[in-house]
């Protein structure tokens, strides 16, 4: 770190002087009523006529991390550039957000939605839709480096170029961005975000919701389910909750009875289930992947979720992200659990990064996936519609 200029000392009281504030809570009934469940039809996303409907997912973007350093922007603008390079090469009709947008105990300002807003600004500069859930790191309490308490200090930061004409005093906080606040933002300022807060029944966990794909001949037509759910970590424990599990379990038999539509499932981190399955060195059959670098760091209790999921024929899959050394998919039961494939430049791990792919076609049903890598090359395919 350089010396403190002015303006970082300016910055540094400004910081030590900030009062940390209580955790937002929800008191107005208007706002329960946008930001709680939705009792309108479930959002439908449309592909294009006479092609698969085509889903890209990335997962551990980390933005924000280290925002003080000459490393850490970087990693931003590499991470920009695997996106890019993967919504160019595939074309996806819509994009999953799989958690960890964001490494928000590095972020020490008041608005750590700039940062999520840069980590989908290549989505939705190409126009294409997307949804989101959350991660980890998403909320995690601000980490304070032991290095700003010896000198120098606290050093500048390097904000988003859109907030880089706010002062330290307007931008400086340490009390973090709830994940209300971050669904509340992206959904209010994207017309093209499908991500919802949920049933305020089920906070403190906020992205769970569901959304339908439907033919591009017939939207009315379901082709397949997409649900997505917040397993939690940051500032509460790493799981689903039971309560999440009963909403899952009521959603899916009440819209589909029969389970005649398959369903996929997104969450971030792994259920135990994933230890299970786990290759024990190489990814050998049925396993499909290219890196198995690290043990599964799932959640910290299994509430029921993966029961109701094993008793549904209509769940083809499970995609979650965390592990940043792993990517495979491997059978459970009658079902597959899948690793997305680590996107980000931002946190652990040197393996090229990546994006795992879903192509679902109609005619005849398949649900295929595949990885795609930032140097162009496409790997470990898959079916899991079999």
């Amino acid at each position: 770190m350089s010396k403190l200029t002015i303006s970082s000392l300016a910055f540094a009281s400004a910081c030590l002087a900030v009062q940390f504030l209580p955790i937002f809570t929800v008191g107005s009934n208007n706002l329960r009523r946008t930001l709680g469940e939705s009792k309108t039809p479930i959002p439908s996303v449309q592909g294009r006529p006479g092609a698969p409907f085509r889903i890209a997912m990335f997962a551990d973007l980390h933005f924000g991390e280290n925002a003080w350093t000459d490393w850490g922007p970087a990693q931003d603008v590499n991470s920009t550039r695997v996106m890019s390079t993967v919504l160019d090469s595939e074309t996806p009709d819509f994009v999953v957000y799989l958690g960890d947008l964001i490494t928000a105990n590095n972020i020490p300002i008041t608005n750590a939605s700039l940062y999520w807003d840069e980590a989908i600004s290549p989505t939705r500069s190409r126009r294409i839709p997307w949804s989101s859930v959350f991660g980890n790191h998403d909320d995690a309490p601000f980490e304070w480096p032991l290095d700003w308490f010896s000198a120098p200090g606290i050093p500048p930061l390097r904000y988003p170029a859109s907030h880089s004409s706010a002062s330290g005093e307007e931008a400086c906080y340490f009390g973090g961005t709830s994940r209300l606040t971050l669904m509340k933002k992206e959904i209010e300022d994207n017309e093209l975000s499908y991500s919802r807060s949920g049933s305020h029944d089920l906070w403190p966990s906020i992205s769970n919701y569901v959304l339908q794909v439907v033919s591009s001949k017939n939207s009315e037509a379901p082709l397949v389910y997409l649900y997505f759910l917040d397993s939690g970590g940051g500032t509460y424990p790493e799981v689903i909750s039971s309560a999440q599990a009963e909403w899952f379990q009521h959603q899916s038999e009440e819209i589909n009875p029969d389970s005649s539509v398959p369903e996929l499932i997104f969450w971030h981190i792994p259920s135990k289930a994933y230890e299970e399955v786990a290759p024990k060195s190489g990814i050998d059959k049925p396993c499909v992947g290219s890196i198995n670098k690290e043990s599964v760091a799932a959640q910290d209790a299994e509430l029921g979720i993966m029961k109701i999921l094993e008793a549904r024929p209509s769940v083809k899959a499970v995609f979650v992200g965390h592990n940043h050394g792993l990517d495979w998919c491997c059978p459970y039961k009658k079902l597959w659990l899948c690793f997305a494939r680590h996107t980000g430049y931002g946190g652990y791990g040197n393996w090229t990064r990546g994006a795992r792919i879903l192509e679902i076609t109609k005619d005849p049903f398949s649900i295929k996936s595949w990885i795609r890598m930032e140097d162009g090359m496409v790997h470990s395919e898959v079916i899991l519609s079999s």
